[in-house]
């Protein structure tokens, strides 16, 4: 079965307003934690996924730095504009 992560809640970590980039913690369904860069000149690109280590990685099962996340870093992007979580969270 292929992963397919489902973005359910995020938080805003940090911001610099000043060059637009913003640093976000999206939460997946199935209890990973993920830490999205965005830049917002001229328009929100996603620059940069990386998973937290709290569980093993869902896609490899590894407990270290490993680089899974990245590659679904389309999907979590498609997730982050579809439910404005980025309006919602810098207005």
């Amino acid at each position: 079965m292929a992963y397919r992560p489902n973005v359910v809640n995020v938080t805003k970590a940090g911001s610099n307003e000043n060059d637009g980039l913003y640093e976000f913690i999206v939460n997946l369904a199935d209890g990973t934690a993920c830490r999205v860069f965005y830049h917002r000149n001229p328009e929100w690109r996603l620059t940069n996924v990386s998973r937290l280590q709290k569980t093993p990685c869902p896609v490899c099962r590894k407990d270290f730095i490993c680089g899974c996340m990245e590659k679904f870093s389309d999907e979590i992007n498609r997730q982050m504009v579809e439910g404005q979580w980025l309006d919602k969270l810098t207005s």
